[in-house]
C-alpha cells in the first residue's frame, strides 16, 4: 500500500512539473504579444515591461530544471516516464530561448529613435509573421500536452509560412529606398523577423519532443534553419 502511495505521489509530481513547464509557453505568448504591441505602437514603456518580465521566464526555467533534476535523483524514472523527463528538459530550454527572442524584439523599440517613416507592407508582414508564430507556440503546447504527434507535425507547415514571410521582409527591407532613417528602421525589422523565425523554430523543436515522448525515437520533422526551395 505504501509503495502504491509513493508511486502516486511520484506521478503527481511528474504531472506538476510538466504543467509548470508548459505554463512557460503561456508566458512566451504574453511576452510576444506585448513585444509586438510595443513595436507597432513604439511604446518604450511597454517594451521595458517585456525586458523586465523576462525574469519570470528565466525563473521558471531554473525552477523547472531543478525540479526535474530532483526527480531524477530521488525517483529514478524509467521507460515512458524517463522520456517525459528528458523531453521536459529540452522543452523548458526552448521556452527560455523563446523568451529571450521576445526580449530582443522589445529592445529594438527604443532604437527607432527619431521616429522615422515606416512602411506599411513591412509592418503588415511583421504582424502576419507574429500571428503565425503565436499560433505555433500555442499549438506546440497543445500537441505536447495531448501527446498528439500529427498536431506536432503540423507545426512544420506553419513554419514554412513563417520562413516565407521572413524572406519577404528581408527583400522589402533591402529595396525600401534611400532615406537613411527609413533604411535603418527597415534593418531593425529584419532583426525582428529573425527573432520571430527563431521562436517558430523552437516551437517546431518542442513538437519534435512530443514525437519522442510518444514513440521513443527522436527525429527531426524538418531542418527549420534551412529554407526549402519548392
Amino acid at each position: 500500500m505504501h509503495m502504491v502511495q509513493m508511486r502516486q505521489e511520484y506521478r503527481d509530481q511528474l504531472a506538476q512539473i510538466e504543467h509548470q513547464t508548459l505554463e512557460g509557453l503561456d508566458m512566451v505568448v504574453e511576452a510576444l504579444d506585448r513585444a509586438l504591441e510595443a513595436l507597432m505602437e513604439r511604446d518604450v514603456e511597454l517594451a521595458s515591461v517585456v525586458v523586465a518580465d523576462d525574469d519570470r521566464i528565466d525563473g521558471r526555467y531554473l525552477e523547472t530544471h531543478q525540479a526535474i533534476l530532483s526527480l531524477l535523483a530521488l525517483q529514478a524514472p524509467v521507460a515512458g516516464d524517463l522520456r517525459v523527463v528528458a523531453a521536459l528538459l529540452h522543452v523548458i530550454r526552448h521556452i527560455e530561448r523563446m523568451g529571450d527572442q521576445c526580449v530582443t524584439i522589445a529592445k529594438l523599440v527604443p532604437l527607432d529613435g527619431r521616429e522615422p517613416e515606416t512602411d506599411r507592407q513591412l509592418l503588415s508582414h511583421i504582424a502576419r509573421m507574429g500571428a503565425h508564430v503565436r499560433a505555433q507556440t500555442l499549438q506546440c503546447k497543445r500537441a505536447f500536452s495531448a501527446r498528439e504527434v500529427p498536431l506536432a507535425e503540423e507545426l512544420v507547415l506553419l513554419d514554412r509560412d513563417v520562413n516565407a514571410l521572413n524572406r519577404e521582409i528581408f527583400t522589402r527591407a533591402v529595396a525600401i529606398g534611400d532615406d537613411p532613417d527609413l533604411r535603418e528602421w527597415a534593418m531593425h525589422m529584419t532583426l525582428v523577423a529573425r527573432c520571430l523565425e527563431r521562436i517558430g523554430d523552437n516551437a517546431v523543436d518542442i513538437g519534435e519532443q512530443t514525437a519522442f515522448v510518444v514513440t521513443g525515437l527522436f527525429r527531426e520533422f524538418s531542418d527549420a534553419s534551412h529554407v526549402r526551395l519548392d
